[in-house]
């Protein structure tokens, strides 16, 4: 017969709409199982975080004690618990005050918080081996990365958060390739861009859309398809709307268990596709790594071990 905690519990799930994690399981870990699934905000996720840091003392604090605790406002707080799928903060703190008891009746020992970290390693961990499975049959790959070998000029696009992941493709690209040209800025600036990349020849642009996607990127992959690129998109999402408007779609995950996403997997996605594109032209990848080997001996570029 479960205990009255228990029972409480199993209603906030059946109002929530939620599934009950088994009672064996550590608090931290029942916690990450029920903020996991949404997509957060920053702002939502270090409440996340402080909820699973502090789940015996949070969970039975008012909607203000726990706004000023996490620094947030109350409507953040409010707005949180609707992201997690309750109709509000006194549904979602009853869920909290369930598993919180559970953990203190003689549950399971509580996990190390510290490890909130090797949490985030491990879903990485997860996203890679994903992707690993992904590139089982590379012939996707290969053949995007011939394609975009042969784009002259090669456009690479990556807007806000994503701007890191264009810019170490951009980087190494122009290591093999003849003319790549880097977007970063959206708006007017990103349809000159594209417009002027299609006219000088270019035939594909490189877009990065991490989360969250912006209405900017959107735009100008329609601008880049419109004036007659084609889109390889690398993205978290196989389905919606910017995958609707690419050409080609790689979908892979991103870490989002810290208040902001990690890219391992999309990192070494767009090392995959480098390497596709120096397969596609072996003889040109040649002289022209060559070639800034020379340059960057004549001008010492890098620091000698």
């Amino acid at each position: 017969m479960p205990s009255p905690q228990q029972a409480r519990a199993q209603a906030s799930a059946i109002t929530s709409g939620k599934t009950v994690p088994d009672a064996e399981a550590a608090p931290t870990s029942r916690l990450r199982e029920l903020f996991d699934g949404p997509r957060l905000s920053p702002g939502q996720r270090r409440i996340a975080q402080y909820l699973i840091e502090h789940i015996t003392e949070a969970a039975f604090l008012s909607i203000t004690e726990l706004a000023d605790r996490v620094g947030v406002s109350q409507p953040s707080v409010t707005r949180f618990a609707a992201a997690v799928g309750f109709s509000g903060y006194p549904a979602l703190r009853e869920r909290l005050q369930a598993i919180a008891l559970s953990g203190l009746a003689g549950g399971p020992g509580e996990e190390n918080r510290a490890n909130e970290l090797q949490a985030a390693v491990d879903a990485e961990i997860e996203n890679l081996e994903n992707l690993r499975r992904d590139l089982a049959d590379p012939d996707r790959v290969i053949d995007v990365g011939r394609a975009l070998s042969r784009s002259t000029p090669l456009t690479v696009l990556g807007l806000r958060i994503s701007v890191s992941l264009a810019e170490y493709f951009g980087y190494a690209a122009r290591r093999i390739h003849p003319d790549v040209r880097l977007v970063t800025r959206g708006g007017s600036v990103a349809y000159d861009a594209l417009s002027q990349a299609r006219e000088a020849g270019g035939s594909w642009v490189l877009a990065f859309a991490m989360p969250r996607h912006s209405q900017e990127t959107l735009n100008a992959v329609r601008v880049a398809r419109g004036a007659g690129l084609k889109v390889a998109l690398v993205t978290d999402l196989a389905l919606g709307p910017l995958a609707d408007e690419a050409d080609v779609t790689f979908a892979t995950g991103t870490g989002s268990r810290l208040v902001f996403d990690s890219y391992a997997a999309p990192g070494v996605l767009a090392a995959a596709l480098l390497q596709a594109m120096t397969d596609a032209d072996p003889e040109r990848t040649q002289a022209r790594l060559e070639k800034y080997e020379q340059l960057s001996e004549q001008h010492q570029f890098f620091l000698r071990d």
